[in-house]
Formats: C-alpha cells, structure tokens, sequence
C-alpha cells in the first residue's frame, strides 16, 4: 500500500521561513511532499531513512495524509531492449531533475525553492523543459546571464 501525502500550512511556511529549523534530510523530504509522490516514489529518491523522516515530518504536523493506495497493477514486461532503454531513461530524467533543482538553489537560494518545489513534481521531460526556461530567466535576474548560460549549459552536459 502506497501513502500519498501533501505539506500542511506549517509545513509550506516551514520550507519558505525555516522557522522550525529542520534537519536537512527532514527538510528535503518536506520538499519533495508535492500531493503527487507516494512515500515510495520518495524514498526511492531519499535513500536513507525515508519512512522513518516521514513519519517524524507527519508527526510534526508538517504534512498530511490524503491518499493510502494498494499497489498498481504490475504492467506487461517488455522486452529486455525496451525494458533498459525505458529505465535509462528514467534514470537520466531524474538525474538531469536533480541537477537543476540542486543547481538553481546554490545558485539563487532560498529565492528558487518555490520554483524548485515545482520542478520536482515535474514528471517528464515535457513538464520539466518550461521550468528551466523560468530558472534561467530567475538565475539571468539574480546573477546575471553568463551565470544563466552556464545552468543551462552545465544542465545540457548531462
């Protein structure tokens, strides 16, 4: 069974003012609750200790309970060549999503987490492309446009 949570009103101010000074894994975590991902989808993403920061992030009243599913439906297997392009891809999707979220706030800080929150529930390419227009044009704000060039440039390399 897959839980499905979404931030509270703390915890929506708790990302913007860090008012309650979180542990950085706790804080992560709490980013990466967007109403979409179930608590399998992150701890797939935070590796360590994924259930145990969820329960102490429901615990503090910083997110909520709105879904508790059973496990989709295991689709058809494709064949091997399909099977490890589709994964390959997968992987580097969310490796180039990881990059430019992690690279937006070094560069612009606490200014890019509402952007950044928005770029991890991207769920493709698709959804992800627009958004780096818009961290280019916050970077290019912030920073200046070499320093923007460089996001996209260094984000292209991947």
């Amino acid at each position: 069974m897959a839980t499905t949570y979404r931030k509270t009103v703390k915890g929506v101010d708790e990302v913007l003012t860090r008012a309650n000074r979180l542990t950085p894994r706790a804080r992560n975590t709490l980013i990466l609750i967007d109403a979409a991902r179930t608590d399998e989808d992150i701890a797939k993403l935070i590796q360590v200790q994924a259930l145990e920061t969820l329960q102490q992030l429901l615990q503090g009243g910083f997110i909520e309970v709105i879904a508790v599913t059973a496990a989709p439906p295991q689709p058809a297997a494709l064949p091997p060549a399909d099977a490890a392009a589709s994964q390959r891809a997968a992987l580097d999707f969310q490796h180039l999503q990881r990059e430019a979220v992690h690279r937006l706030l070094d560069l612009i800080g606490p200014a890019g987490e509402a952007l950044a929150m928005r770029m991890e529930s991207a769920r493709d390419l698709e959804q992800l492309r627009p958004l780096l227009v818009t961290a280019r044009a916050a970077i290019a704000n912030m920073r200046g446009q070499q320093v923007a060039a460089g996001y996209i440039s260094a984000l292209g390399a991947l």
